[in-house]
């Protein structure tokens, strides 16, 4: 079964992060008129459709992902009128947006939920999941994301709820079936006013398992926890009803974060006969540089990472279809992650985005990565603003831990990197903001690295995404075409070919620091070079020897 052309298929995805993109107002948080004040610099890059992170009504706990009102503005980030307006304006410039909804849990501010914990005879209290259990001793040993118990007492009704993420995020109960009607209602609120379509948050957890069953002993969250607590028995079922009730009446996109989700369940969440997401995001390559017991950052496993997406592409092949991201505003900054920000700045940027818009994918920026944006240098732990880190810090101070360890290794994994502010230019704070302290500290390099230095400059990173994306857009072969892996052995170097009815192209891509030496099989012949990330482009045929983060695109015969 082949997949059906769409909209969706044939534009990326833009990311942006409300809270650090751009400030309006001088109170050091960006908000929706500081984004549309920037459409003319996103439609010259050549972005059509952009995700909001959540702009909902929120207390930020957790940074908007704990929603308060689901049909309201988050304060910090303006009004009604300004949504109205950011939106009409987009529209002007035949722009989209999609926004981030969070449907397996609200705000412990939420007026159901400040209901729900007076009474256990309130409306709104099987809006949420409660079990009974005796102070200090939870119902069973199900743990938050962010550490902890994943149970919380409530004295006045003296049983605990559920929140898997943080307590001031509990999970709603998706049994009931008002409280699914109130999550479709908000939904047709923002889709009759224009949206395009909703990134859900956390979806593959919204169904909990009967009898909530215990997890291992000393568990934290990793594949065997995620059995548990994702992929429940009825979230099809749920996901398909709101495909019914919702989806299906608009010219929408959706996309679900397929937390818990592994090349075995996606079919059924994206299949086209499926009826339910037009597709979700894995994090399968997300994991292959990271230690699976400390987290702590090892070197990235290449032919690891080629094998992920390979049994991805395999799984969508039949009537699915794959998104690709190297980084999110959970995720730090792909080139300091994967790329040489010392000796191959420029070399190493551009071969990241140009495996980004070349694979079989739905392509997702995050906002910044088009310059060059870099992992944050925190000297102290009270820099950060993440929750999961300042849970990570209590936790060691608590048992005396390595002060020097926990800042080594946050400073290439918090996801705080991917949170500092958008520097606009070299003025204080990099644009971001004429606040005295804007929410969380620009990033240091602001004056040499930011959007208004680098893409003055010919031939940079910011102009080169500009021109893959634009290649990408033109070309079907990038598009639909077939996707095939020809070193899936190499340590260093991606190949692949991408085969379409109109035409084959060839990628080479260089991870490492080294000249690479390939030999091109036997039947293939380079008809011409199509995009390349140095500025002598060269044609060898037969063996070609790629230089360090070198990405070359070619047309072949």
């Amino acid at each position: 079964m082949k997949s059906t052309a769409a909209w969706w298929k044939e534009t990326f995805i833009y990311q942006i992060y409300p809270r650090s993109f751009r400030d309006s107002n001088g109170d050091g948080i960006g908000d929706l008129p500081g984004i549309t004040a920037s459409l003319d610099y996103l439609k010259d890059l050549g972005v059509e459709t952009i995700w909001l992170s959540p702009i909902f009504k929120s207390p930020n706990d957790d940074n908007g992902y704990d929603v308060a009102d689901y049909c309201d503005i988050m304060d910090d980030f303006g009004t009604m009128d300004d949504f109205d307006t950011m939106l009409a304006e987009m529209k002007k410039r035949d722009m989209r947006v999609i926004l981030d909804i969070v449907a397996n849990h609200s705000s412990d501010e939420h007026a159901w939920f400040e209901s729900a914990k007076q009474s256990r005879d309130s409306p709104y209290r099987d809006y949420y999941i409660w079990h009974e259990g005796e102070p200090g001793t939870p119902p069973n040993n199900w743990v938050s994301f962010f550490g902890g118990s994943a149970w919380e007492y409530n004295e006045a009704t003296q049983d605990y709820y559920l929140h898997l993420f943080t307590k001031k995020q509990p999970d709603l109960n998706w049994e009931n079936p008002q409280l699914r009607q109130e999550i479709y209602k908000a939904m047709r609120f923002w889709l009759d006013k224009g949206v395009s379509g909703f990134r859900f948050d956390v979806l593959p957890l919204i169904s909990k398992r009967p009898g909530y069953p215990a997890l291992k002993e000393g568990a934290v969250i990793e594949p065997d926890t995620l059995a548990v607590y994702a992929n429940g028995p009825r979230v099809h079922e749920f996901v398909q009803e709101m495909h019914q009730e919702v989806l299906q009446h608009y010219d929408c996109f959706t996309v679900g974060e397929g937390i818990g989700v592994f090349p075995q369940h996606a079919r059924a969440y994206v299949g086209e006969d499926r009826k339910e997401l037009n597709t979700v995001y894995y994090f399968d390559h997300m994991f292959l540089d990271r230690d699976p017991q400390t987290g702590a950052p090892i070197p990235l496993d290449l032919k690891a990472f080629k094998s992920v997406i390979q049994q991805w592409d395999d799984v969508m092949k039949d009537g699915g279809w794959n998104t690709f991201y190297l980084s999110n505003h959970d995720q730090p900054r792909p080139l300091s992650r994967y790329g040489d920000t010392e000796n191959y700045r420029d070399e190493s940027a551009k071969m990241l985005a140009t495996l980004l818009f070349t694979l079989k994918a739905l392509p997702f920026i995050y906002q910044g990565d088009e310059f060059g944006m870099e992992n944050m240098h925190f000297t102290a732990p009270e820099q950060f603003d993440d929750v999961w880190v300042a849970n990570q810090y209590r936790a060691l101070q608590e048992k005396g831990g390595d002060v020097e360890e926990f800042l080594r290794i946050n400073n290439i994994v918090s996801r705080d990197h991917a949170r500092t502010p958008f520097p606009w230019n070299s003025q204080k704070h990099g644009g971001f903001t004429t606040a005295d302290k804007p929410w969380l500290v620009v990033n240091p390099n602001f004056d040499r690295i930011n959007a208004e230095a680098i893409k003055a400059q010919e031939n940079s990173i910011w102009h080169y995404y500009k021109r893959i994306m634009q290649m990408r857009r033109e070309d079907p072969v990038l598009i639909y075409g077939d996707y095939q892996d020809l070193a899936p052995e190499h340590s260093n170097l991606m190949v692949y070919v991408r085969s379409h009815e109109t035409g084959k192209r060839l990628i080479i891509l260089n991870f490492s620091g080294e000249e690479q030496v390939y030999t091109l099989p036997e039947e293939m012949t380079i008809e011409r070079l199509l995009l390349g990330n140095y500025p002598d482009l060269s044609q060898e045929q037969a063996q070609l020897v790629i230089r360090p983060f070198e990405a070359r695109v070619y047309q072949i015969a």
